[in-house]
């Protein structure tokens, strides 16, 4: 493949040497996973900017307060649901990679390499650029209040997030769970702190904003998928854990407990955020707002309201950091089963984390920083990653019926299956008639990935002379990054 591999562990341990021995000094991916870092993976990637800037996008596309609060539950029943059918494909298949491995599994090569395309062409890029232009936001915005933060210090800092989740992604996989694990209790404190004062005053009799509350004249059923789109981003990331099971110890119980705890957490917690909202400000109030938690606690918080947008920012951090934690280790085995340059499928020889998968990221966010409006991105995004959700849970479903002796240590009930799967396509049908212009092109960019398929990876059409220079390109790059390839199986 041109690029050079390190001589096998076994060839530097002398005969008396224990197997354990050789295997610790060889390159590969260790288990250091447990539940607690599984549930704060979960937890502190799926809570981030969303919860803090959702809520606006999904009333806007709602129309009322008590039909947004009713979005914002199914929301969460519905990304349970999903929750519980990776649970189950995260058990089948004991290989990282999340939604590219099940899907080649289950469906196929094309399938899989598509997902894998548009993950890294734009879905990641354009989340990740999400969830750091929040955290910019609501690190600067506080310093110039109550004018507006300039875009240009706004998108430096979202720059330096970046960079730093990168950085602490490549050095090392404990301190990267480590990270994880303390921005969860922050971002878990920053919402307890939204809540209580909104359920007090809730208690203390203030509902005149729960009045009326499916009262709407701007109610449209086009725009409804456009809601559950915000809400189920504020719900996304239930399928990162799922990209570095070959790193979770003992996955078969980790991973389904992580994730039934993680989600009925998330949602009981999103659901009263929310309520706490609407006790604190009316519907014209926080529509108006493109900050929401910051509005909510100069009303509720004023004591202590300038520590919220730094809470706020540091959830963003931890979401950020989980996405560079997971979605990297899609491409290291998309690389590892030929769909990508080997490369990408190397690992650091001291460091034991997947550097050249994880810096391929970097660039990519940051050319999508640099343009593209918050709520366009989501829905920009959020077309094909549901698409290729929903064929992973029609693939799970088909694998059963093709394979039923094939072992399931955690089995989910096939009605929940298939209404998951069914919701998903509905939703992502409908949004290609809501809004026809990002979804469609989310669309184009994902059908793109199909001549590249066929004409590099299925039968490979590549000159020879572009072949040697980017063989020579990676040979230099391995140097240069000390990488090599996996020396042991973790699957």
């Amino acid at each position: 493949m041109g690029v050079s591999k390190r001589a096998p562990a076994t060839d530097n341990v002398s005969d008396g040497g224990s197997k354990k021995t050789m295997k610790d000094d060889a390159v590969h991916l260790r288990r250091k996973i447990g539940l607690l870092p599984s549930i704060s993976f979960i937890i502190g990637t799926v809570v981030g900017s969303g919860i803090f800037i959702a809520p606006k996008g999904v009333l806007m596309n709602s129309g009322s307060v008590g039909l947004s609060l009713l979005v914002w539950a199914l929301c969460g029943v519905l990304s349970t649901f999903g929750a519980l059918c990776y649970a189950e494909l995260g058990t089948t298949f004991t290989k990282s990679g999340g939604h590219y491995t099940y899907l080649l599994e289950t469906l196929g090569p094309l399938p899989a390499f598509l997902r894998l395309w548009a993950e890294f062409i734009f879905i990641r890029p354009a989340v990740a650029s999400y969830v750091s232009l929040a955290f910019g936001r609501y690190v600067v915005e506080p310093f110039f209040l109550p004018c507006a933060a300039p875009t240009a210090l706004v998108k430096l800092v979202s720059l330096l997030g970046v960079t730093f989740v990168v950085a602490v992604n490549c050095w090392s996989v404990s301190l990267a769970a480590r990270t994880q694990i303390s921005l969860t209790f922050i971002k878990m404190f920053a919402l307890i702190l939204i809540i209580i004062p909104g359920i007090m005053a809730l208690a203390n009799g203030k509902t005149e904003n729960f009045q009326n509350a499916f009262d709407s004249d701007s109610l449209s059923l086009t725009k409804l998928p456009l809601a559950f789109y915000s809400g189920l981003y504020a719900y996304g990331g239930w399928f990162y854990l799922n990209c570095i099971t070959e790193e979770v110890i003992n996955p078969n119980r980790t991973i389904p407990l992580a994730i039934i705890f993680s989600m009925v957490t998330v949602t009981v917690c999103y659901v009263l955020v929310n309520v706490a909202y609407y006790t604190m400000m009316t519907a014209d109030e926080l529509l108006l707002s493109d900050a929401v938690a910051v509005t909510f606690a100069g009303r509720a918080l004023q004591g202590i309201a300038p520590a919220i947008p730094i809470l706020v920012a540091l959830s963003c951090l931890g979401a950020l950091n989980g996405g560079f934690f997971g979605s990297p280790r899609m491409l290291f085995v998309g690389a590892r089963e030929g769909h990508f340059p080997l490369i990408f499928s190397m690992i650091h020889i001291r460091r034991q984390t997947p550097l050249p998968a994880v810096l391929f990221l970097y660039p990519l966010v940051i050319i999508i920083l640099a343009k593209g409006e918050i709520y366009q991105l989501i829905n920009f995004a959020s077309f094909s990653r549901w698409l290729f959700i929903a064929m992973a849970t029609l693939g799970m479903i088909i694998h059963r019926f093709r394979f039923p002796e094939h072992p399931r240590p955690f089995k989910v009930p096939l009605a929940v299956a298939v209404v998951f799967t069914i919701v998903c396509f509905f939703i992502v049908g409908l949004s290609l008639y809501s809004d026809p212009w990002n979804t469609g092109g989310s669309c184009a960019l994902t059908i793109s990935g199909i001549p590249v398929y066929y004409l590099t990876v299925k039968k490979s059409y590549i000159p020879k002379r572009w072949k040697k220079s980017f063989n020579y390109f990676s040979q230099q790059m391995q140097i240069l990054l000390e990488v090599a390839q996996q020396e042991v199986q973790t699957y």
